[in-house]
């Protein structure tokens, strides 16, 4: 009876490892792989609120709006090999003012996800906007989402062609929202050139790991452990880096740079939350915005006139 005890209880670790296994590389391709068509344009729950509405008027205006532009495009080729896309629009009269957007988690492109903002820059503030697409985004290669971590050193490149294509008086100002405010977090205490003035978060989250061990909860009701651990693992062989060290907390811990942080306070997909341990982390600079009634990455949306001139004042301050 013991060793059919032992025996039975063997194959139920057993099954629970090889179900841990499958589910761990189940989420790393629905997360991270480019290729993944289910996640591309996924509805969300809050579609149908006025908010949502909205917003899809907005995008719609706005993306008219850039389809009128004369965009200039630019290629870098990052450090790993990939060629990378971005789409530069020329401020309306000349301007030493170059805004870099990063846009969100599987955006159809930067010029895009991120018209409503380059509009704002280029026709309220009179700045130059360039809108990469990141990584496995868009034009650009890559066929894995990096969370910001491969792509905060294709950002330093950015930041570096803007100064040889505009000159070394230019002054920059990295703006992201949702994964792109990661991205620029995370970019933040990489060695970037003094021309870099100030950081602008929209709706970043803490770390790749505590974002996906949050969305994995929320969308799945399973635990971090040990799906969250093995994927990371599966992200090491794949990538060269656990989901760890794509940390936005730590990296504001470090960094000299000025940061505006913005959040809505019924954002569901990033918890608000992150905001609170990112400001509290951030030891430069620093200014918070939480908008009331904003769902994930909406705030300009909500109160685009607050915005415009919290922007500003933001950047009156550290420019």
């Amino acid at each position: 009876m013991k060793k059919i005890l032992i025996i039975s209880g063997s194959i139920i670790v057993g099954l629970l490892v090889i179900i841990s296994i499958c589910a761990s590389f189940y989420l790393y391709s629905y997360a991270l792989s480019r290729d993944n068509s289910s996640m591309n344009d996924k509805p969300t729950a809050d579609q149908t609120t006025e908010t949502a509405k909205l917003a899809k008027k907005n995008r719609q205006e706005n993306t008219a709006w850039m389809e009128q532009q004369r965009l200039t495009k630019w290629t870098e080729t990052s450090a790993d090999g990939l060629k990378l896309v971005a789409n530069y629009l020329e401020a309306p009269s000349p301007s030493n003012t170059t805004i870099i957007l990063a846009h969100g988690y599987r955006g159809k492109s930067g010029k895009v996800e991120m018209a409503g903002l380059a509009r704002m820059y280029n026709q309220k503030f009179g700045y130059n906007v360039l809108m990469p697409d990141a990584r496995a985004h868009g034009e650009s290669e890559g066929k894995n989402i990096g969370f910001g971590w491969p792509e905060r050193k294709d950002y330093v490149q950015w930041t570096n062609q803007v100064l040889d294509k505009n000159g070394d008086d230019t002054e920059i100002v990295l703006h992201g929202v949702s994964m792109g405010s990661s991205t620029v977090l995370m970019t933040s205490a990489e060695k970037l050139p003094k021309q870099v003035k100030s950081i602008i978060a929209d709706c970043g989250y803490t770390s790749m790991d505590a974002e996906l061990s949050y969305q994995l909860k929320a969308m799945f009701h399973l635990p971090k452990f040990p799906i969250i651990p093995m994927a990371s693992l599966i992200n090491k062989v794949k990538e060269g880096f656990f989901f760890s060290e794509a940390s936005a907390i730590n990296a504001v811990a470090e960094t000299d740079l000025p940061i505006f942080y913005i959040h809505g306070d019924s954002d569901a997909f990033v918890p608000t939350s992150m905001v609170e341990e990112l400001y509290d982390a951030t030891k430069s600079y620093k200014e918070k915005w939480v908008v009331k009634g904003a769902e994930h990455g909406q705030a300009f949306t909500v109160e685009p006139e607050t915005y415009e001139e919290k922007v500003r004042q933001f950047l009156s301050k550290t420019m």
